[in-house]
């Protein structure tokens, strides 16, 4: 099936299906189109290993991971036409589907493996690449019973932000034209953007209005705090999510920023000493710290309970497809649905979780601990695995932002809490907990950018077994090139701080040091936080009660308010255009939705494209900041309110983008 002009997703894949209503993707369930092939294979490995080394890079350095899914897909649709035979639409999803496995792998190793060198535990090079390859093979064998309800049995009621990003990235570039033109504009002003933004000081990123008297006035009495990252992506993200997502997500921010916040400088301004689990007094406190402090811990509960509702709603999707794989196996039945709909055997993702549990169990057996805590440890990891797969494809299906730390924060504390009890304390334990937390962090991490790859599938017309059988491949090869690439700077440089002697060039390894530090004061005894988890999971208990997705308003709670403000703003220009497409009718109408979608999805694309630009530009000893800096940088009043303006603005190019075809017409 070659791609056409009329190429487009149908009108009802973002909405939910009546009981009646099917969804036909664009390339249908009996077409015979090249997917897995030589090309896609080759491809997807080769892009998948370099995002790979590049991430592990920049994410030791500075944090960032970089976006490897909606980059590749704008690469993918050049290369397509490269060759004498173009490449077909799913023999990029393929590619994309591989490639994207770079971000995942890549963040659930750099946030957790570099402790094990900070903590001078230098692992084995096999033991790195293990832990990798265990926890991504992890993710994505727990995720696939998980698909037809994330997928299907969801379809319409989740945004998958991310995953229309991607899909019109692919569609758009296939059909040329106008719209390619409009995604291809979009992305180029989002690119542009965002890079300069974050990367050079041309304006500030971040608005709080502090030069307001009024908001500094709250700020100092009251340790409220409003934030507001002006870029381009997490506008267009806020589009895609819709009002609602977006309002819920923000609601979860006001709670943490603006009830609870207050509320614990208000109790504990007076105190001159720490409260547990800070070491400084609240009232030497800013803001930000209550929050990290604190307030953090709470929503890290709420998001943890709330999966746990998640998964409750997904058994009966779950209990379904064991159920066909009992029948299989007893009776020799073969289910073969339509090849849109054609998982992994279960047989086969059974076996797998077995191969994977001895392996796991081999590698803990290595380890100079007891049996009885290698069965323990062996219990947490698949267990935490399974847990938070459903929560990272939830979270990443309904916000694109994936709580890898928050839950990375999880298992130590309680895997600490409960290896304690059986004796295993030192550098033993820390080793044990962080070999543990490296995995169940792989595992979550690629289980999110999996369910985004399966829906960009579901749209497009692939088959998930396939999708589903090159992700191991991607997860083997960034696994084995995040290893060996952590190990070969780990004998170039220092994780963490600056040691006395050492003259190697620091990696600040950002997130890796918040683990160790944490693991570190675990296994030395210290007590566990449970009140403050408690609080977030009667918090997600209370919003279950009142008919709510609890899941939302707990990552609004856990992430920054800088993340969420925007996003409400994207929300709303969402809304209103829908309904100046509702007023129009017709085909206008649709003109004014779809041309939103691409604006929005350019955004992103090109929001991602230049936060990769801006890693990489790290990369270089000749970087600085201050190589771009504008005269007024430094004066937060006037620095602030250009970088509110031309925010401003891109909301009116969101706007009157979308509405051109209307007037034209």
């Amino acid at each position: 099936m070659q791609a056409t002009e009329t190429m487009a997703l149908s009108e009802n894949a973002h909405h939910v299906l009546a009981s009646d209503e099917t969804y036909i993707p664009i390339i249908p369930a009996e077409a015979k189109t090249p997917e897995l092939t030589l090309r896609s294979i080759v491809w997807g490995v080769a892009f998948c290993v370099i995002f790979t080394v590049a991430s592990a890079y920049s994410g030791l350095k500075v944090g960032q991971v970089m976006e490897a899914a909606i980059p590749i897909s704008i690469l993918t649709i050049g290369l397509a036409r490269v060759f004498k035979r173009r490449s077909s639409l799913l023999e990029n999803v393929i590619i994309t589907g591989i490639g994207g496995a770079a971000g995942g792998v890549v963040a659930g190793a750099v946030f957790t493996l570099p402790a094990l060198y900070i903590l001078h535990l230098d692992p084995h090079p096999v033991q790195t690449i293990f832990i990798c390859l265990a926890g991504g093979c992890l993710g994505v064998l727990f995720l696939i019973p998980l698909r037809r309800y994330f997928v299907c049995e969801m379809h319409g009621k989740l945004p998958y932000p991310e995953a229309t990003a991607i899909a019109e990235v692919l569609v758009t570039g296939e059909n040329g034209g106008s719209q390619a033109r409009l995604l291809l504009q979009a992305t180029a002003i989002a690119g542009v953007y965002d890079l300069f933004v974050t990367t050079f000081q041309v304006w500030k990123e971040y608005v709080d209005f502090q030069f307001v008297p009024l908001m500094h006035s709250l700020a100092d009495r009251a340790r409220m705090v409003f934030r507001f990252d002006a870029i381009s992506f997490i506008l267009g993200l806020g589009y895609v999510m819709g009002l609602r997502s977006s309002m819920i997500l923000c609601a979860g921010g006001v709670l943490s920023n603006f009830v609870l916040v207050p509320l614990i400088w208000f109790i504990g301004s007076h105190l001159d000493s720490s409260v547990y689990p800070a070491v400084i007094p609240i009232s030497k406190m800013t803001a930000v710290e209550i929050y990290r402090n604190y307030v953090r811990f709470i929503g890290v509960g709420a998001i943890a309970t709330a999966g746990i509702f998640g998964i409750i709603r997904s058994l009966k999707v779950v209990a379904g497809s064991f159920g066909i794989a009992l029948r299989t196996f007893r009776h020799g039945e073969v289910a073969q649905p339509e090849r849109t709909d054609r998982d992994i055997p279960m047989i086969a993702i059974l076996l797998g979780v077995v191969i994977g549990a001895i392996g796991i169990a081999a590698f803990f057996g290595n380890l100079p601990v007891s049996w009885t805590v290698i069965t323990i440890g062996l219990a947490m990891t698949l267990l935490f695995s399974f847990f938070f797969t459903s929560v990272a494809a939830n979270a990443i299906a309904t916000t694109a932002r994936n709580p890898v730390s928050g839950m990375t924060m999880l298992t130590i504390i309680i895997s600490s809490a409960v290896l304690l009890r059986f004796g295993l304390s030192g550098t033993a334990g820390m080793f044990f907990v962080m070999a543990i937390a490296g995995m169940v962090c792989t595992a979550l991490s690629v289980s999110g950018q999996t369910i985004t790859d399966l829906k960009v599938g579901y749209w497009l017309g692939s088959t998930p077994g396939a999708q589903e059988k090159v992700k191991f491949l991607g997860v083997i090869a960034s696994a084995i090139a995040v290893g060996l690439t952590i190990v070969m700077l780990a004998h170039s440089f220092q994780f963490g701080e600056a040691v006395a002697g050492n003259l190697n060039p620091v990696l600040p390894s950002p997130q890796a040091s918040i683990m160790k530090a944490l693991v570190e004061g675990f296994m030395s005894h210290q007590p566990v936080a449970y009140l403050l988890f408690g609080i977030g999971a009667m918090i997600a208990l209370a919003l279950e009660m009142l008919g709510q997705p609890s899941l939302i308003f707990a990552l609004g709670m856990y992430l920054p308010l800088e993340l969420n403000t925007p996003a409400l703003v994207g929300g709303f220009l969402s809304h209103f255009l829908n309904k100046r497409s509702e007023k129009a009718g017709g085909e206008p109408g649709k003109r004014i939705r779809d041309r939103g979608v691409i604006i929005a999805s350019g955004l992103m694309a090109g929001g991602a494209l230049g936060g990769v630009l801006g890693a990489a530009l790290r990369l270089f000893p000749v970087y600085r900041e201050d190589l771009i800096k504008t005269p007024f940088y430094s004066s937060d009043s006037v620095s602030q309110s250009v970088s509110a303006l031309f925010f401003v603005g891109l909301c009116f190019y969101v706007w009157f983008g979308a509405m051109k075809r209307q007037k034209e017409s």
